[in-house]
């Protein structure tokens, strides 16, 4: 396990491959490292922490051994990104059922709204050290 925090996400997703993205460019200390659901790397670390390899719908955030998914994941990393983003704290108040909720129905919808890639997202060279492979 990585001491580095890790995001594993869905390569084929547009709506996963986007919030790589967006992370990329607003994480100015390059505090996070990412790998793809459908990689080795990735199923062995989900494997390591007991999480079904069946579900690239859910982002999974790996921090301090710790297993982060779903709603919670994406407000732990906006969290962790630090200054502005902290204020999303405040959707912790929200149950994780209703957060969880309006997760889930977003990732099942997310392929037919944004739609999916052929193959895995590819990071451009000058991002290629943030990956794990």
């Amino acid at each position: 396990m990585t001491e580095t925090p890790v995001i594993l996400f869905d390569g084929i997703c547009n709506l996963c491959c986007g919030w790589v993205q967006f992370l990329i460019r607003h994480d100015k200390k390059s505090k996070f490292r990412f790998a793809s659901i459908q990689s080795a790397i990735g199923q062995s670390m989900l494997h390591s922490g007991g999480i079904s390899n069946k579900m690239p719908e859910s982002v999974v955030y790996l921090k301090e051994s710790q297993y982060f998914r779903e709603s919670t994941a994406v407000l732990e990393i906006l969290i962790d990104m630090g200054g502005i983003w902290k204020i999303f704290s405040v959707f912790k108040l929200i149950p994780n059922l209703i957060r969880d909720g309006i997760y889930r129905f977003i990732a099942r919808k997310r392929n037919s709204y944004f739609g999916k890639r052929a193959t895995c997202y590819t990071p451009t060279p000058e991002n290629q050290k943030r990956f794990l492979t």
